[in-house]
């Protein structure tokens, strides 16, 4: 099954709970970036929007820390309602531990990897880890354009994983949308990270919901 995940970073600010309401019923989960400003440009929000966003919903929450010493915060964005935590391979110089830190909290375990970084770097979490994610942009900003070039390594990705005949979510994020979803699928993505792809519609739930209707690959 192909999952949704908007990302709220790319919804209104100024209304989060109305931005939430409009696709709750038509997606899985809700993709919270926290950046730091350091280890990727842009400074987004961090506990205070995740403990808000909690009170808003009963969706999953993603939250993809795009900072440097996750280690540092990965109890706290549990305790206020991460339902799993996402960290980057860059930043982690001692990976198992901070995965194996995410699943003692109880809660699923995804390794991120930046467009420049090669597969190499995780094939010895894979055993250990509920997905990976490919970044099809170079973190930082909404709305940014889709690098072609990753649905090879998604490709490969996914042959690794099939190899090691693990069962592993791949999730890609970075300009996704309507022109180029049904072809990271294809290539072997099953969640779905869309910003702008989402909410720059003129009715971002209704959209999500003739997606899931017209296209193939929620079939």
């Amino acid at each position: 099954m192909v999952r949704i995940s908007p990302s709220i970073l790319a919804g209104d600010f100024t209304d989060l709970r109305t931005t939430v309401k409009s696709v709750e019923k038509y997606v899985d989960s809700i993709h919270v970036d926290v950046i730091d400003g350091v280890f990727a440009p842009n400074i987004t929000f961090g506990v205070p929007i995740v403990d808000a966003l909690r009170n808003i919903t009963s969706l999953p929450l993603d939250v993809h820390l795009m900072i440097v010493e996750p280690d540092r915060y990965l109890k706290t964005f549990v305790d206020h309602g991460a339902s799993s935590l996402w960290v980057h391979v860059e930043s982690c110089p001692h990976l198992h531990r901070t995965i194996m830190r995410i699943k003692e909290l109880d809660v699923e375990a995804f390794v991120c990897l930046n467009p420049a970084t090669p597969l190499s770097a995780i094939e010895e979490i894979l055993p250990f880890v509920d997905g990976v994610l490919i970044m099809t942009v170079n973190p930082g900003f909404s709305g940014q354009k889709f690098i072609p070039q990753m649905t090879v390594k998604i490709a490969r990705l996914k042959k690794m994983i099939d190899e090691r005949n693990l069962s592993i979510h791949i999730a890609v994020d970075g300009g996704i949308d309507e022109t180029n979803l049904e072809e990271v699928v294809k290539c072997g993505a099953d969640t779905l990270i869309m910003g702008s792809g989402i909410f720059a519609k003129e009715s971002p739930g209704d959209f999500v919901r003739k997606l899931r209707e017209t296209s193939e690959v929620f079939k």
